[in-house]
C-alpha cells in the first residue's frame, strides 16, 4: 500500500482545507518546492498534489507552484484540480507529471476521460469525491445523484490507473478515514482504489490494512502529517 503525502495548493502556497471549504484554509508552507523536498527526505515514494484554485476555476491556476514541485523532486507525482480537456492532460504529462486526476470531467464528460485513459494507459486517475455518499464536482461545490461505485463502473476496462476516493465529509478533520466505504468500493471495482480524507493517526493506516482488501492501492495523508499527528517513519514502516 502506498502512502501519498498531499500538497494542496491555494494561491501558490501549501494549505489544508476542512471539508473542502476554500475559506477555511490553513497555510502550512509558503514554499511548495521545499515541502516536496521535505516529503522526499522523510522517505515517501510518491507525491499527491491538488490545485485547489484550479478545481474551482476549471483550469490550472497554480502552474508555477506545481512546476516548482516537479523541479524540486524526482518522485512520481499525481496531480488533480482543473484538468478538464485533453490539452491540459497532455500538457501536464509532458511537463513530467506521472498521473493526472480527472474528477469533475469524470462526471460531466466520461467519454473524454475514457479517451484520455486509452491514450495514456496507467496515467489517468478518476477522482471520486463523495459528499453524503454522492459524487461532488466543481471543487466539491456541486453534488450529483451518482454514487462512487456507479462512477467507477463507468471506467472499468478503460485503462484507468486508479480511483481516488475522497470522503469529503471527513476531509481535513482528522476524525478517521472511511474504511467501510473505501473497502466496499474496492471490492465493487476491478480498478485499484486510493483512500483519501480524514486520516488522523497511525490507527487509520492500521484500519485500512486490517480491512484486508488487496484492491486498496494506497492512502492520501495531509493535515495529519503537517500537524505531526502521523509519524512518517512509523507509517511507512507499517505499510512496508
Amino acid at each position: 500500500m502506498i502512502l501519498f503525502p498531499a500538497i494542496d495548493l491555494k494561491d501558490g502556497v501549501c494549505v489544508r482545507l476542512k471539508k473542502g471549504v476554500m475559506e477555511d484554509a490553513t497555510v502550512f508552507n509558503t514554499d511548495p518546492g521545499a515541502q516536496a523536498r521535505a516529503f522526499k527526505t522523510q522517505g515517501f515514494e510518491w507525491l499527491h498534489c491538488v490545485d485547489l484554485n484550479g478545481a474551482f476555476a476549471g483550469r490550472s491556476a497554480n502552474s508555477n507552484a506545481i512546476k516548482s514541485i516537479r523541479a524540486a523532486i524526482d518522485l512520481p507525482i499525481q496531480l488533480g484540480g482543473g484538468i478538464r480537456d485533453m490539452a491540459a492532460v497532455e500538457g501536464w504529462l509532458e511537463a513530467g507529471i506521472t498521473r493526472v486526476i480527472l474528477g469533475t470531467a469524470a462526471l460531466t464528460n466520461p467519454d473524454f476521460v475514457k479517451s484520455a485513459a486509452r491514450a495514456f494507459p496507467g496515467r489517468i486517475v478518476v477522482g471520486a469525491d463523495a459528499k453524503g455518499g454522492r459524487i461532488a464536482t466543481e471543487g466539491w461545490a456541486e453534488v450529483s445523484e451518482l454514487t462512487p461505485v456507479e462512477l467507477g463502473k463507468r471506467f472499468e476496462d478503460a485503462g484507468v490507473a486508479a480511483i481516488l476516493f475522497t470522503d469529503i465529509d471527513g476531509d481535513g478533520l482528522l476524525k478517521g478515514v472511511n474504511v467501510t466505504a473505501t473497502a466496499a468500493l474496492a471490492r465493487a471495482l476491478s480498478i485499484p482504489v486510493i483512500a483519501s480524507g480524514g486520516v488522523g493517526s497511525i490507527a487509520d493506516i492500521d484500519a485500512l490494512m486490517a480491512a484486508g482488501e488487496p484492491n486498496i492501492e494506497g492512502v492520501v495523508v495531509g493535515r495529519a502529517l503537517y500537524d505531526g499527528r502521523l509519524d512518517p517513519a512509523e507509517a511507512l514502516a507499517r505499510l512496508r
